[in-house]
């Protein structure tokens, strides 16, 4: 699959997939014979945890660190395991903030035209 096939799969610019390849980010795409980047499964499924990881808030050094440990081998496995399981300790953590947001506007919604009309009320 092409960059441009693979950018408009995932939802991602190809600026953005080239990005992620010369930082470290997802390992380098197997290229053709042209030179191109010709993403196979492999490189697809990088990119698919690298865009799952990303939009649940995990930080580019994070990821960076996992990839170049994945790269080193399986000597690596529970430093790479710790990484993931610090990173979902951090993102409980943040669910239940975003939780606690949801439900503050959940409140402000359900009360605001009681709110508003009192407020109102008070600047006539």
């Amino acid at each position: 699959m092409t960059i441009a096939e693979a950018g408009a799969q995932y939802g991602l610019t190809t600026d953005t997939l080239r990005y992620y390849e010369r930082i470290g980010l997802i390992p380098p795409v197997t290229r053709n014979r042209g030179g191109s980047r010709d993403y196979s499964e492999s490189d697809c499924r990088w990119v698919s945890f690298i865009k799952c990881m990303r939009s649940a808030g995990i930080p580019v050094e994070v990821l960076i660190e996992y990839v170049t440990l994945f790269q080193k081998g399986e000597d690596t496995r529970q430093v790479r395991k710790e990484i993931l399981k610090e990173q979902r300790t951090l993102l409980a953590a943040r669910i239940v903030e975003l939780q606690k947001t949801a439900e503050l506007l959940d409140y402000k919604i359900a009360n605001y035209d009681t709110i508003l009309v009192e407020y109102e009320k008070k600047l006539q």
